[in-house]
């Protein structure tokens, strides 16, 4: 592989650095709309680790409007009924419902599964705005969850994710965390999001396994030496990303340490030799499956650190990517 030279590299550092912090200075709102007893409270607890209730409620003046802060950056806010006898009132709700990043829409398992009321809600929601996740709550007390998510979908037209959790037992919590993150990904604000999630191994398995996938398809390319800088953003866009779900954070020269020991060093070679084993001939799939899963082995070598308070140098990399490495020949074999 080519290399690229430290102009090259920082502009790109830089790039990702500042594509983060301006997500940090953001803010996410979460409207969420349900009866008293569907564990909108409880589930965001599950969600973020944390007990919401003593963030303290900031009621609002007229509209009702329950809203907690979390971390001065997430708000959580808890609305009323649409169908509210003071229409002024549910015209304010509507607008807020306008502002909200992502609607959380809770419904019952275990009673009265997307009601009339229920339906004429989501109608008026919808009207103004479409990033809506179903959240069917207490999969734990009811059964045939299979045929109510169906039901939901139908009748929503399969319009939006239906995420079946238990705020109880903590089922697909992290399931409802993808959801959302996939919708604040495309608003620019799922790493804010996910910084704070109190489950961090599968968030940063999604990202791993699509910066790999991303890396696969620029190391396809036939150019030798095209996918240097391509790769290059990929590979330190995931380091920058994880230092901040981990609250670990990285520096320029650490991370082009890592970044040159795993495209152009010793790490490198080695995946090259194994990849090779593993296809016969060389060419686009080769060098695809090269990038990949260099950047695989990258990500979850720095995972790995993280989550074992490990201070990652070339030589810990070296180690631990060697060891991923045998791990994902023995399942491909």
């Amino acid at each position: 592989m080519a290399s690229f030279s430290d102009s090259e590299f920082e502009e790109i550092y830089e790039k990702e650095l500042n594509a983060i912090n301006e997500q940090l200075e953001k803010e996410i709102i979460f409207a969420m709309i349900g009866d008293v007893n569907a564990g909108k409270s409880s589930t965001i607890n599950r969600l973020m680790g944390d007990d919401l209730a003593s963030v303290g409620a900031q009621p609002g003046e007229t509209t009702g409007i329950e809203k907690y802060n979390y971390k001065d950056k997430i708000i959580f806010a808890d609305t009323p009924g649409l169908d509210d006898v003071n229409k002024e009132n549910s015209q304010e709700t509507l607008h807020f419902y306008k502002e909200a990043d992502i609607v959380l829409f809770f419904l019952n398992a275990a009673g009265t599964v997307f009601s009339e009321g229920e339906k004429k809600a989501l109608e008026k929601i919808e009207a103004v705005n479409k990033n809506i996740i179903m959240v069917l709550n207490k999969i734990d007390a009811a059964e045939d969850i299979s045929n109510l998510v169906k039901y939901i979908q139908d009748h929503t037209k399969h319009k939006y994710k239906v995420t079946p959790i238990s705020s109880k037992t903590g089922e697909n919590i992290d399931m409802l965390a993808s959801h959302i993150l996939d919708i604040l990904k495309s608003k620019k604000k799922d790493v804010l999001f996910a910084k704070y999630l109190k489950e961090k191994a599968a968030i940063s398995n999604k990202w791993i396994n699509a910066a790999a996938t991303s890396a696969a398809a620029v190391g396809a390319a036939p150019l030798p030496g095209a996918d240097i800088i391509p790769l290059t953003g990929i590979q330190v866009g995931l380091l920058v990303k994880l230092a901040t779900l981990y609250e670990k954070p990285i520096t320029k020269d650490r991370a082009k340490e890592l970044t040159i020991a795993t495209l152009t060093g010793n790490i490198g070679r080695g995946v090259f030799r194994q990849v090779t084993k593993l296809i016969p001939g060389a060419g686009t799939i080769a060098g695809a499956s090269i990038a990949g899963s260099m950047t695989l082995g990258l990500g979850h070598s720095i995972k790995y650190a993280y989550e074992n308070n490990i201070d990652l140098d070339t030589t810990g990399l070296k180690s631990i990517y060697a060891a991923f490495m045998r791990d994902k020949q023995k399942i491909v074999k």
